[in-house]
C-alpha cells in the first residue's frame, strides 16, 4: 500500500514538473534578428509617430497645392430696415421717409492670383521638401531603432554564450573538485590545495550571477522595444554567425554610403529647402497681381430719395496690383539671412559628406581587424585547449601544482570568451557599416 502511494505521488510531481518545464519553454522565445526588425516596424510607438508626421506634412502639401486654385466666397444676409429721416444741409425741415423694411444681400466674389513674386511655386515646393524631409526621418529613426535592436541582440548573444562557457567550465571544476576530494582521502594532496580551487568555483559562480543580470537588463530592454509580455525571454538564433558578409571594398562601402546614407540625404534636402526659404523672401519685395469676378445683388436701392424698392444685380471683373512699399527696406535683412542659411545648409551638407566618409572608413577597418582578430583568437583557443589538457594530465600524475591549473582553467575560460566575442564583433561591426550606409 505505501509503495502504491509513493507512485501516485512520484507520478503527481513528474506531472507537475512537466508543465512548469513547458510552461518555461513557453516563456522563451527564439528570434532571429529579421525577425525582430520587423515586429518593431509594426509595434513602435516611435515608428508610429514619424509615420503620422508623414501623412501630417502630406497634408499640408495638399494645403499648398490649394493656393493655386482661386478663392471663391460666397455671402447671403436678410436685414430688418427702419425708416429714414430728412432733413436739409442746416438740418431743418425735416421729414420722415417710408422706408421698405426688407432688405437683402447677395454676393459671389472670385479671386485668382495670377502672380505672387514666386512665392506659391515656392510654397509648394517647400511643402514638397517637407514631406521628403519626414519620410527621410521616419527612415532614419527606423535604422538607428534597428541598430540599438542589433547593439542589444548582439550583446544578447555575447552574454547567452559567455553563460554556456561559464556553465561548462563550472561543471569542469566541479569535476576537478571531485576528483581532488578523492586525492585528499588519499592523502596526495592537501586542503589548501581544494580551498583554492572552490575560491576558483566561487568566483566563477559570482561572474554567472553579474551575467546573468546583464543578460536580463537587455532581455527586458528588448521586449520593451518589442511590446512583448514582460515574462518573455529572447533567446538569439545561433544562425547569426552563419550569416553571410558581404566582402566589399572600402571604395564599394563610400559609394554606397553616398547613395543611401539618410544623413547625407537629409543635408542635401536641407540646401534645397533653403534655397526655397530664400526665393519666399524674395519674393516680398515684388508686385502681387490679382484677378477679380464678382457678382452682387442688393435691395432695396437706398441711395435714391424715395427709396426704391427693387433688387440691384451687378458684377464686376477686374485686376488688382498690390506692393508694399515697405518692403523695399525692410526685406534686406530678411534676403541676407535667408541667404547666409542657405550658404550654412551648403557646409553643413559637406561635413556630413566629410563625417560619413569617416565612419564608413572607421567601420571598414574594424570589420577587417575583427577578421585579423578572430585568426588570432582561433589559434589562442586551440592553444589554451590543449595547455589546459597538458596541465591537467601532469596534474593527475602528480608533476603540476594547482596553482597551475588555476592559470591554465583561466586561460582557457578567457579565450573561449574571447573566441565568441570576436565572432560576434564580426558580425556586428558588419552591420554597423550597413547602418552607416543606410541599408541596415
Amino acid at each position: 500500500m505505501q509503495m502504491v502511494m509513493k507512485n501516485k505521488v512520484r507520478i503527481v510531481i513528474i506531472f507537475f514538473l512537466s508543465l512548469l518545464a513547458n510552461s518555461i519553454l513557453a516563456q522563451q522565445k527564439k528570434m532571429s534578428l529579421s525577425d525582430m526588425f520587423t515586429l518593431a516596424d509594426s509595434c513602435s510607438i516611435k515608428i508610429a509617430i514619424d509615420k503620422l508626421s508623414v501623412e501630417a506634412a502630406q497634408e499640408e502639401l495638399f494645403t499648398a497645392k490649394s493656393a493655386v486654385y482661386p478663392d471663391i466666397s460666397l455671402s447671403l444676409s436678410g436685414n430688418y430696415l427702419g425708416n429714414g429721416y430728412l432733413w436739409n444741409r442746416n438740418f431743418q425741415d425735416g421729414q420722415a421717409i417710408d422706408m421698405p423694411h426688407f432688405g437683402n444681400n447677395f454676393a459671389l466674389m472670385a479671386t485668382q492670383v495670377a502672380y505672387a513674386g514666386g512665392a506659391i511655386k515656392s510654397g509648394i515646393a517647400l511643402s514638397e521638401l517637407s514631406t521628403r524631409m519626414s519620410m527621410l526621418t521616419l527612415q532614419n529613426n527606423r535604422q538607428e531603432l534597428r541598430f540599438v535592436i542589433a547593439g542589444n541582440y548582439m550583446e544578447l548573444y555575447k552574454l547567452s554564450n559567455h553563460l554556456q562557457v561559464l556553465d561548462k567550465n563550472i561543471a569542469l571544476n566541479e569535476l576537478v573538485l571531485e576528483m581532488m576530494n578523492n586525492q585528499l582521502t588519499q592523502g596526495t594532496i592537501l586542503k589548501n590545495d581544494i580551498i583554492r580551487y572552490e575560491l576558483q568555483l566561487e568566483t566563477l559562480k559570482l561572474q554567472k550571477d553579474r551575467l546573468v543580470d546583464a543578460k536580463n537588463i537587455i532581455n527586458h530592454q528588448l521586449t520593451t522595444t518589442l511590446h512583448l509580455p514582460d515574462d518573455t525571454e529572447i533567446v538569439p538564433d545561433t544562425n547569426i554567425l552563419n550569416a553571410d558578409i558581404e566582402l566589399l571594398s572600402n571604395l564599394d562601402w563610400q559609394q554606397k554610403a553616398n547613395l543611401s546614407n539618410i544623413g547625407l540625404q537629409q543635408a542635401e534636402l536641407a540646401v534645397s529647402m533653403s534655397e526655397e526659404k530664400e526665393k519666399l523672401a524674395r519674393s516680398e519685395i515684388l508686385p502681387k497681381i490679382v484677378v477679380v469676378a464678382a457678382d452682387n445683388l442688393d435691395g432695396p436701392i437706398t441711395i435714391e430719395v424715395p427709396v426704391l424698392n427693387n433688387n440691384f444685380n451687378y458684377w464686376y471683373v477686374g485686376i488688382g496690383v498690390q506692393y508694399q512699399l515697405s518692403s523695399l527696406y525692410k526685406s534686406n535683412h530678411k534676403i541676407q539671412q535667408s541667404h547666409l542659411l542657405t550658404q550654412q545648409a551648403r557646409e553643413q551638407y559637406t561635413l556630413a559628406t566629410e563625417q560619413i566618409d569617416n565612419a564608413v572608413y572607421a567601420s571598414y577597418v574594424g570589420l577587417k581587424t575583427s577578421f585579423s582578430e578572430l585568426k588570432i583568437q582561433e589559434k589562442n583557443c586551440m592553444l589554451a585547449n590543449q595547455n589546459y589538457l597538458l596541465i591537467e594530465n601532469r596534474y593527475q600524475n602528480d608533476l603540476a601544482l594547482i596553482t597551475e591549473m588555476l592559470d591554465a582553467g583561466n586561460a582557457k575560460l578567457s579565450a573561449d570568451i574571447e573566441l565568441i566575442n570576436t565572432k560576434v564583433n564580426i558580425i556586428y561591426n558588419y552591420l554597423k557599416l550597413k547602418y552607416i550606409s543606410g541599408i541596415l
